[in-house]
Protein backbone atom coordinates (compact mmCIF):
# COMPACT_ATOMS: atom_id res chain seq x y z
CA UNK A 1 0.00 0.00 0.00
CA UNK A 2 1.20 3.53 -0.78
CA UNK A 3 2.93 5.38 2.06
CA UNK A 4 1.51 8.67 3.32
CA UNK A 5 4.47 9.25 5.65
CA UNK A 6 8.04 8.11 5.04
CA UNK A 7 10.65 9.43 7.45
CA UNK A 8 14.26 8.26 7.23
CA UNK A 9 16.86 8.98 9.93
CA UNK A 10 15.20 12.26 10.89
CA UNK A 11 17.08 14.29 13.48
CA UNK A 12 16.22 17.59 15.13
CA UNK A 13 18.69 19.60 17.19
CA UNK A 14 17.86 22.84 18.97
CA UNK A 15 20.58 25.29 19.94
CA UNK A 16 20.36 27.25 23.18
CA UNK A 17 23.43 29.45 23.41
CA UNK A 18 26.41 27.12 23.35
CA UNK A 19 24.22 24.15 24.33
CA UNK A 20 22.66 21.78 21.79
CA UNK A 21 19.63 19.65 22.59
CA UNK A 22 18.92 16.66 20.36
CA UNK A 23 15.12 16.35 20.37
CA UNK A 24 14.95 13.64 17.69
CA UNK A 25 17.75 11.13 17.22
CA UNK A 26 17.44 9.22 13.97
CA UNK A 27 13.70 8.61 13.66
CA UNK A 28 12.53 6.40 10.79
CA UNK A 29 8.79 5.88 10.37
CA UNK A 30 6.49 4.64 7.61
CA UNK A 31 2.72 5.04 7.71
CA UNK A 32 0.68 3.55 4.86
CA UNK A 33 -2.43 5.03 3.34
CA UNK A 34 -5.46 4.20 5.46
CA UNK A 35 -3.53 3.37 8.64
CA UNK A 36 -4.53 4.58 12.10
CA UNK A 37 -1.33 5.01 14.10
CA UNK A 38 -0.76 6.35 17.61
CA UNK A 39 2.57 7.87 18.67
CA UNK A 40 2.85 7.47 22.43
CA UNK A 41 5.42 8.98 24.76
CA UNK A 42 5.83 10.85 28.03
CA UNK A 43 6.51 14.57 28.33
CA UNK A 44 9.94 15.39 26.92
CA UNK A 45 10.11 12.25 24.79
CA UNK A 46 10.21 14.13 21.48
CA UNK A 47 6.65 13.42 20.37
CA UNK A 48 5.76 17.13 20.03
CA UNK A 49 8.85 17.74 17.92
CA UNK A 50 7.94 14.75 15.77
CA UNK A 51 4.39 16.07 15.38
CA UNK A 52 5.68 19.51 14.32
CA UNK A 53 7.90 17.98 11.65
CA UNK A 54 5.22 15.61 10.36
CA UNK A 55 2.78 18.55 10.26
CA UNK A 56 5.29 20.72 8.36
CA UNK A 57 5.27 23.19 11.26
CA UNK A 58 9.04 22.67 11.61
CA UNK A 59 11.81 21.13 9.54
CA UNK A 60 14.37 18.48 10.52
CA UNK A 61 18.02 19.28 11.06
CA UNK A 62 18.88 16.26 8.92
CA UNK A 63 17.23 13.21 7.42
CA UNK A 64 14.48 12.82 4.85
CA UNK A 65 10.70 13.27 5.03
CA UNK A 66 8.29 12.36 2.24
CA UNK A 67 4.58 13.18 2.63
CA UNK A 68 2.07 11.62 0.22
CA UNK A 69 4.80 11.00 -2.33
CA UNK A 70 6.34 14.48 -2.17
CA UNK A 71 9.65 15.26 -0.52
CA UNK A 72 9.10 18.14 1.89
CA UNK A 73 12.39 18.22 3.81
CA UNK A 74 13.90 21.26 2.10
CA UNK A 75 10.83 23.17 0.92
CA UNK A 76 10.48 26.91 1.48
CA UNK A 77 8.01 28.15 4.09
CA UNK A 78 5.48 29.24 1.44
CA UNK A 79 5.35 25.70 0.08
CA UNK A 80 5.15 24.23 3.58
CA UNK A 81 2.20 26.51 4.35
CA UNK A 82 0.41 25.27 1.23
CA UNK A 83 1.00 21.65 2.28
CA UNK A 84 -0.32 22.39 5.77
CA UNK A 85 -3.46 23.89 4.29
CA UNK A 86 -4.17 21.31 1.58
CA UNK A 87 -2.55 18.02 2.58
CA UNK A 88 -2.85 17.86 6.37
CA UNK A 89 -5.93 18.18 8.57
CA UNK A 90 -4.99 19.27 12.10
CA UNK A 91 -6.92 18.50 15.29
CA UNK A 92 -5.43 20.11 18.40
CA UNK A 93 -6.02 19.71 22.14
CA UNK A 94 -7.07 23.37 22.44
CA UNK A 95 -9.54 23.16 19.49
CA UNK A 96 -8.10 26.41 18.00
CA UNK A 97 -11.49 27.71 16.93
CA UNK A 98 -12.12 31.43 16.44
CA UNK A 99 -14.56 32.52 19.15
CA UNK A 100 -16.18 35.23 17.04
CA UNK A 101 -17.06 32.89 14.16
CA UNK A 102 -19.84 30.33 13.81
CA UNK A 103 -19.07 26.64 13.44
CA UNK A 104 -19.70 26.96 9.71
CA UNK A 105 -17.30 29.88 9.31
CA UNK A 106 -14.61 28.13 11.35
CA UNK A 107 -14.82 25.09 9.08
CA UNK A 108 -14.78 27.27 5.96
CA UNK A 109 -11.50 28.96 6.92
CA UNK A 110 -9.02 26.52 5.31
CA UNK A 111 -11.01 26.74 2.07
CA UNK A 112 -11.01 30.54 2.23
CA UNK A 113 -7.21 30.51 2.58
CA UNK A 114 -7.06 28.18 -0.42
CA UNK A 115 -9.13 30.61 -2.53
CA UNK A 116 -12.20 28.37 -2.89
CA UNK A 117 -15.28 30.36 -4.04
CA UNK A 118 -17.80 31.28 -1.33
CA UNK A 119 -20.66 29.02 -2.49
CA UNK A 120 -18.38 26.01 -2.89
CA UNK A 121 -16.71 26.40 0.48
CA UNK A 122 -20.07 26.82 2.21
CA UNK A 123 -21.34 23.61 0.61
CA UNK A 124 -18.21 21.68 1.60
CA UNK A 125 -18.25 23.07 5.14
CA UNK A 126 -21.88 22.07 5.61
CA UNK A 127 -21.09 18.55 4.34
CA UNK A 128 -18.12 18.29 6.67
CA UNK A 129 -20.14 19.36 9.71
CA UNK A 130 -22.88 16.90 8.74
CA UNK A 131 -20.25 14.15 8.64
CA UNK A 132 -19.41 14.78 12.32
CA UNK A 133 -23.06 15.04 13.37
CA UNK A 134 -23.36 18.82 13.73
CA UNK A 135 -25.79 19.82 11.00
CA UNK A 136 -27.93 21.46 13.67
CA UNK A 137 -25.06 23.59 15.03
CA UNK A 138 -23.95 25.49 11.90
CA UNK A 139 -24.68 28.95 13.32
CA UNK A 140 -23.44 28.29 16.86
CA UNK A 141 -20.23 29.94 18.04
CA UNK A 142 -17.65 27.96 20.05
CA UNK A 143 -18.86 29.45 23.35
CA UNK A 144 -22.31 28.00 22.66
CA UNK A 145 -20.96 24.47 22.16
CA UNK A 146 -19.76 21.80 24.58
CA UNK A 147 -16.11 20.76 24.58
CA UNK A 148 -16.95 17.61 22.65
CA UNK A 149 -18.91 19.59 20.06
CA UNK A 150 -16.05 22.07 19.67
CA UNK A 151 -13.66 19.21 18.99
CA UNK A 152 -16.09 17.83 16.41
CA UNK A 153 -16.06 21.23 14.69
CA UNK A 154 -12.26 21.01 14.72
CA UNK A 155 -12.45 17.55 13.13
CA UNK A 156 -14.85 18.89 10.49
CA UNK A 157 -12.39 21.69 9.75
CA UNK A 158 -9.61 19.11 9.42
CA UNK A 159 -11.67 17.09 6.93
CA UNK A 160 -12.95 19.92 4.76
CA UNK A 161 -9.89 20.10 2.48
CA UNK A 162 -9.95 16.31 1.94
CA UNK A 163 -6.39 15.98 3.29
CA UNK A 164 -4.03 13.06 2.81
CA UNK A 165 -3.43 12.91 6.57
CA UNK A 166 -5.38 13.75 9.73
CA UNK A 167 -2.89 14.73 12.43
CA UNK A 168 -4.43 14.77 15.91
CA UNK A 169 -2.34 16.15 18.78
CA UNK A 170 -3.74 15.10 22.20
CA UNK A 171 -7.29 15.53 20.82
CA UNK A 172 -8.98 14.34 24.02
CA UNK A 173 -6.73 16.26 26.42
CA UNK A 174 -9.37 18.89 27.27
CA UNK A 175 -12.41 16.61 27.22
CA UNK A 176 -14.26 14.65 29.87
CA UNK A 177 -14.57 10.88 29.52
CA UNK A 178 -17.90 10.98 27.68
CA UNK A 179 -16.77 13.58 25.14
CA UNK A 180 -13.45 11.77 24.73
CA UNK A 181 -15.26 8.55 23.89
CA UNK A 182 -17.41 10.37 21.32
CA UNK A 183 -14.39 11.93 19.59
CA UNK A 184 -12.47 8.64 19.55
CA UNK A 185 -15.54 6.90 18.10
CA UNK A 186 -15.53 9.54 15.37
CA UNK A 187 -11.89 8.73 14.59
CA UNK A 188 -12.85 5.04 14.43
CA UNK A 189 -15.52 5.92 11.86
CA UNK A 190 -13.10 8.02 9.80
CA UNK A 191 -10.55 5.20 9.84
CA UNK A 192 -13.23 2.76 8.69
CA UNK A 193 -13.90 5.12 5.77
CA UNK A 194 -10.25 4.85 4.73
CA UNK A 195 -8.79 7.99 6.30
CA UNK A 196 -5.15 8.02 7.38
CA UNK A 197 -4.90 9.14 11.00
CA UNK A 198 -1.86 9.87 13.14
CA UNK A 199 -2.69 10.40 16.79
CA UNK A 200 -0.20 11.93 19.23
CA UNK A 201 -0.93 11.07 22.86
CA UNK A 202 0.55 10.27 26.25
CA UNK A 203 -2.47 8.19 27.23
CA UNK A 204 -2.17 4.43 26.69
CA UNK A 205 -5.96 4.04 26.78
CA UNK A 206 -6.37 6.51 23.92
CA UNK A 207 -3.54 4.91 21.94
CA UNK A 208 -5.23 1.52 22.12
CA UNK A 209 -7.97 2.82 19.79
CA UNK A 210 -5.43 2.95 16.97
CA UNK A 211 -4.54 -0.13 14.95
CA UNK A 212 -0.81 0.39 15.57
CA UNK A 213 1.14 2.15 18.29
CA UNK A 214 4.64 3.61 18.13
CA UNK A 215 6.51 4.42 21.34
CA UNK A 216 8.93 7.33 21.40
CA UNK A 217 11.42 7.84 24.22
CA UNK A 218 14.43 10.18 24.45
CA UNK A 219 13.97 11.21 20.83
CA UNK A 220 13.99 7.67 19.42
CA UNK A 221 11.32 5.22 18.36
CA UNK A 222 11.66 2.18 20.57
CA UNK A 223 8.73 0.16 19.21
CA UNK A 224 6.56 0.20 16.12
Amino acid sequence: MNAIIEMTDVRKTYASGSLEVEALRGVSLRIAQGEYVAVVGPSGSGKSTLMHIIGCLDVPTSGDYVLAGGRVTELAETHLAEIRNRRIGFVFQQFNLLASMTALRNVELPLAYAGVPVAERRRRAEESLARVGLSDRLTHRPGELSGGQQQRVAVARALVTDPALILADEPTGNLDSTASADVLALFDELHAMGRTILLITHEAEVARRATRSVLIRDGQLVAS
